[in-house]
């Protein structure tokens, strides 16, 4: 239990932290020196989120004495909110690292994040779909869109000279959606002291932030159609 302890502590304090900055390299000028930096503290915010909720997913599925089948769905849940954060924080980073590529990439890090995001989203909603547990089973098919994009992009060659930088807003992004809707599903209840939401409520994040990267990304390909094309460092 101490290391159950121990690991939920880090996981609030992470969890808190990214919530705290997410939006500052969102509205920040691109690739200056609050972006990239505030976007470091996020992605390390984010990588201990995963990490903690990793440990205590598997812990309720199997030391917790007192599990049932909701806090199992939701340690699953944990899990896969692990991978997903993980997975999009990643790609978020390495599309900057090739940013120059021309032809096809098989990296296997890169390709494995991915391939497991899709995957595991896919079993999961079938997890979700048999035990009739609707965050489980429709939440999901964001993890099956953005594994699927993530592959199709590291696996043809890119067709626009700023492909990395509107990958690297989707991925970011799309950890975006992971960071509140973690919050959404767990934190948020328990600071209210909500014994249960709507489910409904636990689809917001992602009901709002989808609009918002196809808005971002149709911005972007305007302003560099037209404009200089901006640079990083």
């Amino acid at each position: 239990m101490l290391g159950f302890a121990i690991f939920r502590l880090i996981h609030i304090i992470a969890g808190f932290l990214a919530l705290t900055v997410f939006w500052i390299p969102i509205v920040t000028k691109k690739g200056g020196k609050a972006h990239v930096r505030v976007g470091w503290v996020y992605v390390i915010a984010m990588a201990s989120v995963a990490v903690s909720a990793l440990y205590m997913g598997i812990w309720r599925i199997g030391f917790d004495p007192n599990r049932t089948l909701d806090s199992t769905a939701f340690a699953w849940f944990l899990i896969y909110i692990s991978l997903l954060s993980s997975a999009t924080a990643w790609y978020g980073m390495r599309v900057l690292r090739f940013k120059k590529r021309a032809a096809s990439h098989r990296k296997l890090w890169d390709l494995l994040f991915p391939g497991l995001l899709f995957l595991s989203s896919l079993v999961i909603s079938g997890y979700g779909y048999a035990i009739s547990f609707p965050l489980l089973t429709w939440f999901p098919l964001v993890g099956i869109f953005l594994g699927g994009t993530q592959l199709r992009y590291w696996l043809r060659p890119p067709v626009n000279k700023m492909h990395w930088w509107f990958e690297h807003l989707t991925g970011m992004m799309g950890c975006c959606i992971a960071t509140i809707t973690a919050f959404t599903v767990f934190g948020a209840p328990r600071l209210l002291q909500l014994d249960s939401v709507n489910p409904i409520i636990w689809f917001i994040p992602a009901i709002v932030i989808a609009p918002i990267i196809a808005g971002m990304n149709r911005y972007y390909r305007k302003k560099f159609s037209g404009a200089a094309v901006p640079t990083r460092k």
